[in-house]
C-alpha cells in the first residue's frame, strides 16, 4: 500500500533530550555552572530541555521567531534557577549550537528499523529544523544514507503543521497521499498537519499520549511499526 515513508527527526529518531543532556553537562563543567550557583547538570538540563521544548513549540504555531529561541532560551533557565542573568549566556548558546549536531544517539531501536525499512520503501525527512544543522545530526548519527529527501521550513517555505510542506514533499518525491506514509512525534506539527493533506499517518507517542483527532496508526515502541509495514 505505501511505497514513501516521512519521518520527523528530532524526538522522532535522533534523541534530542539524550543528546542535548550530553551537551548540557559538558557546558556545565566547561563554562565552571556550578561556581554561577547552578545546583549540577542534572538540574540545568531539566530546566532547558522544558524551556526549550515550549519555545519550539510556540516556533511551529508561528508565535515566535527562530531568533528568539536562540537569543531567549538560556536566561530563562537562568530565570528559572533563580540564579542573575549572565555574561557567558550568548557564549553558552553558541558552544550549544557547535556541539548538539554532533551528537549520535538515536531513539531505541530506531536504527533498527531503519534498516528493516531500506530497500523495502523510498523514506525521507519532513523537519522544522534547519537544514545545515538537521544534516549534521543525521550525519553524525549516520542515519543520512537511508533518506532519499530532507525537506526543511527552509526548502518548502513553510513548516509543518502547514499543509504547503506535505504537499511540497509528496510533490518532489513524485508520490501521492495514498501512497506515502507521514511518521512524527509531535500531534500538532506532524499528524494533524499531514491529516489536512490526506497522509495517513503513525503517532510516534511512547508516552501513550490521548488526542481527540485518532492518527491513523499509534504506536509506543518502534518495533511496533513492524506489524504496520
Amino acid at each position: 500500500m505505501y511505497k514513501h515513508l516521512f519521518f520527523d527527526l528530532d524526538h522522532t529518531l535522533w534523541d534530542f533530550d539524550r543528546n542535548s543532556a550530553e551537551c548540557i553537562a559538558e557546558l556545565f563543567d566547561t563554562f565552571r555552572l556550578a561556581d554561577a550557583g547552578i545546583p549540577s547538570a542534572e538540574e540545568f538540563s531539566r530546566h532547558f530541555i522544558a524551556i526549550n521544548h515550549q519555545l519550539w513549540a510556540d516556533y511551529d504555531k508561528n508565535l515566535i521567531e527562530h531568533g528568539y529561541i536562540r537569543q531567549h532560551r538560556f536566561p530563562m533557565v537562568y530565570q528559572a534557577l533563580g540564579i542573575d542573568e549572565s555574561a557567558v549566556q550568548a557564549d553558552l548558546n553558541a558552544e550549544y549550537l557547535k556541539l548538539l549536531p554532533h551528537k549520535t544517539h538515536l531513539l531505541e531501536s530506531a536504527r533498527e528499523i531503519l534498516d528493516y525499512l531500506n530497500g523495502r520503501y523510498t523514506m525521507h525527512i519532513i523537519t522544522n529544523g534547519f537544514a545545515d544543522i538537521q544534516a549534521t545530526k543525521m550525519s553524525s548519527s549516520e542515519i543520512a544514507h537511508y533518506f532519499t529527501h530532507v525537506v526543511t521550513s527552509e526548502t518548502a517555505s513553510a513548516k509543518k503543521p502547514d499543509p504547503l510542506v506535505f504537499q511540497y514533499a509528496m510533490d518532489i518525491s513524485g508520490t501521492t497521499a495514498g501512497e506515502s506514509l507521514m511518521i512524527g512525534d509531535n500531534y500538532e506539527a506532524d499528524i494533524l498537519g499531514a491529516k489536512s493533506v490526506g497522509l495517513d499517518t503513525v503517532f510516534y507517542n511512547p508516552q501513550g499520549k490521548v488526542v481527540d483527532d485518532k492518527p491513523t496508526y499509534d504506536i509506543k515502541h518502534w518495533k511496533e511499526l513492524l506489524a504496520i509495514l
